[in-house]
């Protein structure tokens, strides 16, 4: 149970930390930190969490890098099921805590914007069906990448959690204009439980897409990846 509770929180700590600070800061008066401080702070949640709960569960914090982990040999799939709920429900809790916050200042309306994703007219940048699908799986695809190699036993000991984070906030970089940035179903589906509507129900590109890019950038990294050497 206790790499379940570590991606519970993991997860909680992410929707919390990353779309925390699009609904409260992004746009804050003269001090909104805008599309490149969201883009950190979603590297930083997955960075901090690296360190802290990657010896216990590995920190997924996400059921298509879970996926990705399993389909690249590198995750049983035995388990696959109960890290996926355990990353859902901590989204949903990390959403929920979010909610109470941002409903405390007068005037909130969670359907003017709650960090959720959409194509159409829901993309920030009004990107259609097409566009975004390939956005979410090349971008999840490359995250699956990153994921693999730098914590490969040929990689540098230890920096595993800088690329991965990094690589986070290079991704939302690129792809906050086209669909809010989902790579991540239990973050999509944290937030649109709250806002409902359209965000629901759209939400089923953002399962989709980035567990298909999960699946393609594990059988690209086992393509090009040499043999892991013996422990």
């Amino acid at each position: 149970m206790k790499p379940l509770g570590a991606e519970f929180f993991g997860t909680f700590w992410l929707v919390l930390g990353g779309c925390g600070s699009a609904v409260l800061a992004a746009a804050f008066p003269n001090v909104g930190i805008g599309l490149l401080g969201v883009s950190l702070a979603f590297g930083l949640t997955v960075l901090t969490m690296a360190y802290a709960i990657g010896p216990i569960s590995g920190c997924h914090l996400n059921p298509a890098v879970t996926v990705g982990l399993c389909v690249g040999g590198r995750f049983p799939a035995s388990k696959v099921a109960m890290y996926v709920v355990a990353q859902v429900l901590g989204g949903i809790a990390g959403a929920g805590i979010l909610y109470l916050i941002a409903s405390g200042k007068a005037g909130f309306d969670v359907t003017a914007g709650f960090a959720t994703n959409g194509y159409a007219e829901r993309s920030p940048g009004g990107y259609g069906l097409v566009a975004a699908a390939v956005t979410e799986i090349v971008m999840t695809m490359m995250f699956i990448l990153i994921i693999l190699g730098s914590t490969s036993k040929r990689a540098a000991a230890g920096f595993a959690p800088l690329a991965i984070g990094l690589g986070l906030t290079l991704i939302h970089l690129i792809s906050i204009p086209v669909t809010n940035t989902s790579v991540n179903p239990a973050r999509s589906l944290g937030v649109a439980v709250y806002e409902g509507g359209g965000a629901l129900a759209q939400l089923w590109l953002f399962w989709v897409a980035p567990i298909v890019g999960a699946v393609l950038g594990a059988l690209v990294w086992k393509g090009i990846s040499e043999a892991e050497p013996a422990d």
